[in-house]
């Protein structure tokens, strides 16, 4: 995933945020670690399991309304499995 350093997105607080497979990142995080790469990877397959990035989104958006940003289950599983490096060759579709 290509990767864009700047002081706009994500907001102040968040290190980086996937949007449309572009990861944007706050450009005190740089170089970024594995761990944040491998959640944003897994928010990636998770969109491509949604069949595509609006879908996810819209889902995303009434996941967080829901549940809030922490207890979303697309944040849930990114958090909880962010340092398995191995994770998404082992991912079964949920």
């Amino acid at each position: 995933m290509r990767i864009v350093y700047n002081n706009i997105i994500p907001f102040r607080g968040f290190t980086a945020m996937m949007l449309f497979g572009v990861i944007f990142a706050r450009k005190s995080a740089k170089p970024l670690s594995a761990r944040t790469l491998n959640h944003e990877a897994i928010h990636a397959a998770q969109a491509r399991e949604c069949g595509g990035y609006v879908f996810f989104y819209l889902k995303y958006l009434m996941q967080c309304i829901r549940y809030g940003y922490r207890n979303c289950p697309f944040e849930r599983e990114a958090y909880d499995n962010e340092d398995n490096m191995h994770y998404l060759e082992l991912r079964v579709k949920s």
